[in-house]
């Protein structure tokens, strides 16, 4: 137990200032989405944005290409967030999947998968740390959350559990 408690302080010792803010804003951009705050996007992109420097300096190209996703992604989901009705209210409302939506979802998950994988297992040489099936469903699974949660629906918590299931290793 004492080596687990030294090595997490030595982790904290070596983090720096940008990584802190990076963590801290991703936490808060959660805490936003949660509260249907349109926050969620401009403190998401402090995040991401940083993890996409952080990532590529670290040569971590993989994951910075999924923070640009995510860049990306924030961006469309501000608008879409932002965006009032005749009555000033907001137009996009949090709403369940219909079973044409979920087909979408599972086919939009089913292409990124396919291309990551294929990408990946091309590449392998490249990355050698990379296992194919489970990173491409890791990040497939991550893209339909993100593009979910830009639309208001319910079912983008399933995908973000599930990238959250597949990235615990």
């Amino acid at each position: 137990m004492q080596a687990i408690y030294n090595q997490f302080i030595d982790e904290i010792k070596t983090t720096t200032w940008l990584e802190y803010i990076a963590v801290i804003s991703g936490i808060l951009s959660v805490w936003f989405s949660r509260a249907e705050n349109v926050l969620v996007y401009p403190v998401g992109l402090i995040s991401v944005i940083i993890y996409i420097y952080l990532s590529a300096t670290g040569h971590l190209f993989g994951e910075a290409s999924v923070n640009l996703y995510y860049t990306i992604m924030s961006v469309y989901g501000w608008i879409l967030w932002s965006k009032k009705n005749s009555r000033k209210e907001h137009a996009l409302q949090i709403s369940g999947s219909s079973k044409k939506e979920w087909i979408e979802q599972v086919s939009f998950f089913a292409i990124f998968y396919i291309v990551i994988y294929v990408a990946l297992s091309y590449l392998k040489t490249y990355f050698p740390g990379a296992i194919p099936w489970a990173d491409a469903f890791a990040s497939a699974t991550a893209y339909t959350g993100m593009w979910l949660m830009a639309k208001k629906k319910i079912e983008s918590w399933y995908w973000w559990i599930a990238t959250n299931m597949a990235s615990w290793r």
